[in-house]
């Protein structure tokens, strides 16, 4: 499928649903960063930007991309309205064509799982490598389907963090795994409907 047809499709997905006026952070991303030194931050498939708001409101500079003019255009907006537009550069970017430029000190993929043409092994990697010393990269992907989800797919395989961290192949003299687990949740979706949901966590720093 074509990067038209991806654009296509999440700005759809984006469109349909009310603008979130203060969309909130996902779960893995507070108890794994809580603590942390902020520094320069880069969000992958920023969404509604509940990440990129929480991130900048505990000092963070980030930069927030997505494929989803919508998406863009929304959190841009919600920077501005919470008063965090100088904390926050919102950006259009498709990650089958190229990665965001820079050095960081943590890097967020949060459920970067689509139905199109993506290299995501290469996306990580590049990942990987724009982290600065001790910077870290935050992988969490779906371990389960909610109910309200996009992916229906019955067949669906969701890789492990072991997976995932094999298949980016870092060398362990430059790059270290600090977490990789399967913790389960309840979530919340549209109209508040819950539903208990399997996250696939991995944490990589980069020690050199």
């Amino acid at each position: 499928m074509s990067t038209t047809d991806a654009v296509t499709f999440w700005d759809g997905v984006h469109a349909a649903r009310p603008a979130a006026g203060s969309p909130q952070p996902n779960a893995r991303l507070t108890e794994t960063i809580t603590g942390l030194p902020p520094g320069d931050a880069l969000d992958l498939g920023c969404g509604d930007g509940g990440d990129a708001l929480w991130l900048a409101d505990q000092g963070w500079h980030v930069t927030a991309a997505d494929i989803s003019a919508v998406a863009v255009e929304r959190l841009a907006a919600l920077a501005r309205s919470h008063g965090l537009a100088d904390r926050v550069i919102a950006v259009r970017h498709d990650l089958h064509e190229s990665f965001p430029p820079g050095g960081f000190d943590l890097i967020c993929a949060h459920y970067l799982q689509t139905p199109f043409d993506l290299d995501r092994t290469t996306v990580l990697r590049s990942a990987a490598h724009a982290l600065r010393p001790d910077g870290r990269l935050l992988v969490v992907d779906h371990g389960s389907a909610a109910p309200w989800s996009w992916n229906q797919d019955p067949d669906a395989r969701y890789p492990s963090p072991h997976e995932v961290a094999a298949g980016i192949d870092l060398d362990p003299a430059t790059w270290t795994v600090e977490r990789a687990d399967v913790p389960r949740r309840i979530a919340t979706g549209p109209g508040g409907r819950t539903a208990e949901v399997t996250d696939h966590v991995l944490l990589i720093r980069r020690t050199a």
